[in-house]
C-alpha cells in the first residue's frame, strides 16, 4: 500500500454535494413497516431458506476451484470478468495467470492500485465496497434496513465485547461480484482476538437484506478484533449463499484445512480464539479474505465519528478514510 498525506482525515467523494446532510447518526429508529424486495425475490429467498445451503455454497465453491486450462483462461476467466464488471487492470497478474474461477475472484491488486492515509488514527475502508446502513449503535441495536433492527450481541456472538461499541459508530459494506474481495485491517494495531460463529448461508443483497429479518446475526461470520489508535475495532466478515467461504491472514493455520479457508467447514461448532501475543498488523495489511464475495461491518467505539461522506449507496475504495476520533 502506499500513502497518501491528506490535509483533512476525510477525502472529499468525488461528486459529493456540498452541505448534503449526512446520514451517519441513528439516534432513534421509528417503528416503521419494512421495505420488501420484487415478489419473485422473496419467493425465491423463501426457497433457500429451506434448502442445505451450507452444502450448495461447498458445491458452487467447488465448481469455482476447477482448474480452467491455459488456452481457455482468457475466455472463461475474461468473460467472468467483463460479465460481473471486474477492473482487470488493477489485477497482480493478467486473467491468464489465474488457474480458476475462485483464483481470480480472491486476487490481489497491483502494487500502487490503492492507498492509505498517512495519519495512524483514521480508520479506512477494509473492502472495495457499496455503503449499506451506517449509523450509531443505540442500545445494543444496528439498522439493517427500513424497519428492521439487529442486535450487535448477537452480531458478535458475545454480550460484553458489543458493550464496548455502545453509543459508537458502525459501517455497513456490501462486496459485489465484481469488486476486490480480500479484506485489510482499517487501522493498525493488534489482533487480540477472533471468533467464527456457524450459521446460514443467505442472500446479503439488496433483496436479502430488504426482506430477511436479522439477516447479518443469522448468517456465518467471522469476527476479527484490532485494538489500535481508535481504540477496539471489529470487522465482521459475513458469509453468503455461494460465499461461505473466509479465510485468516492473521492466523494462517486457522486457514490450513483441506481447502485453506476458515468457515463453512463441515460440522463446524463456534469457536473463539484469543492470541497472546498479539499479532500486530500494519495499516492496511490483509487480515482476511472472501472466496467468493459478501458483506463486512464495522463496529466503533463512541470516541470515534464517521466523515460526512460515509452514506448509504456510496461506493468506496481500499483505504478510503472513513472515520477519526470524535
Amino acid at each position: 500500500m502506499s500513502s497518501d498525506d491528506p490535509s483533512s482525515p476525510f477525502d472529499a467523494p468525488s461528486g459529493a454535494s456540498a452541505g448534503r446532510t449526512p446520514a451517519r447518526v441513528v439516534d432513534h429508529v421509528p417503528e416503521v413497516t419494512p421495505e420488501l424486495p420484487g415478489r419473485r425475490w422473496r419467493a425465491l429467498i423463501a426457497l433457500l431458506e429451506r434448502l442445505p445451503q451450507a452444502t450448495l455454497s461447498r458445491t458452487f465453491g467447488e465448481l469455482a476451484d476447477i482448474p480452467v486450462p491455459v488456452r481457455l483462461r482468457r475466455a472463461i476467466i475474461g468473460g467472468f470478468a467483463r460479465i460481473v464488471g471486474a477492473d482487470t487492470a488493477e489485477a497482480e497478474r493478467p486473467v491468464t495467470d489465474y488457474p480458476s474461477i475462485n483464483a481470480f475472484f480472491v486476487r490481489q491488486l497491483r502494487p500502487g492500485a490503492r492507498h492509505w492515509p498517512e495519519r495512524a488514527d483514521v480508520a479506512a475502508s477494509p473492502v472495495d465496497g457499496i455503503l449499506g446502513q451506517v449509523g450509531t449503535m443505540r442500545q445494543d441495536r444496528l439498522v439493517q434496513a427500513k424497519g428492521r433492527l439487529y442486535s450487535a450481541a448477537e452480531l458478535l456472538d458475545d454480550a460484553t465485547e458489543a458493550r464496548h461499541f455502545e453509543g459508537g459508530p458502525f459501517v455497513t459494506l456490501y462486496l459485489s461480484p465484481r469488486h476486490y474481495h480480500r479484506i485489510h485491517t482499517p487501522i493498525e494495531g493488534r489482533v487480540v482476538k477472533a471468533r467464527h460463529v456457524p450459521g446460514a448461508l443467505l442472500p446479503v443483497n439488496e433483496a436479502g437484506v430488504l426482506h430477511i429479518d436479522r439477516l447479518f446475526p443469522r448468517s456465518e461470520r467471522l469476527v476479527c478484533y484490532v485494538h489500535g489508535p481508535l481504540g477496539r475495532v471489529a470487522v465482521v466478515a459475513v458469509g453468503a449463499y455461494n460465499v461461505g467461504r473466509i479465510s485468516t491472514a492473521f492466523d494462517p493455520r486457522w486457514s490450513s484445512g483441506e481447502h485453506g479457508f476458515t468457515t463453512n467447514r463441515r460440522d463446524a461448532l463456534a469457536e473463539t480464539r484469543t492470541y497472546d501475543p498479539a499479532p500486530f498488523v500494519e495499516r492496511g495489511q490483509e487480515i482476511m479474505a472472501f472466496h467468493l464475495g459478501s458483506t463486512v461491518i464495522l463496529l466503533l467505539e463512541p470516541r470515534v465519528r464517521l466523515g460526512d461522506g460515509v452514506v448509504p449507496g456510496r461506493e468506496v475504495r481500499l483505504g478510503e478514510p472513513l472515520a477519526a476520533p470524535g
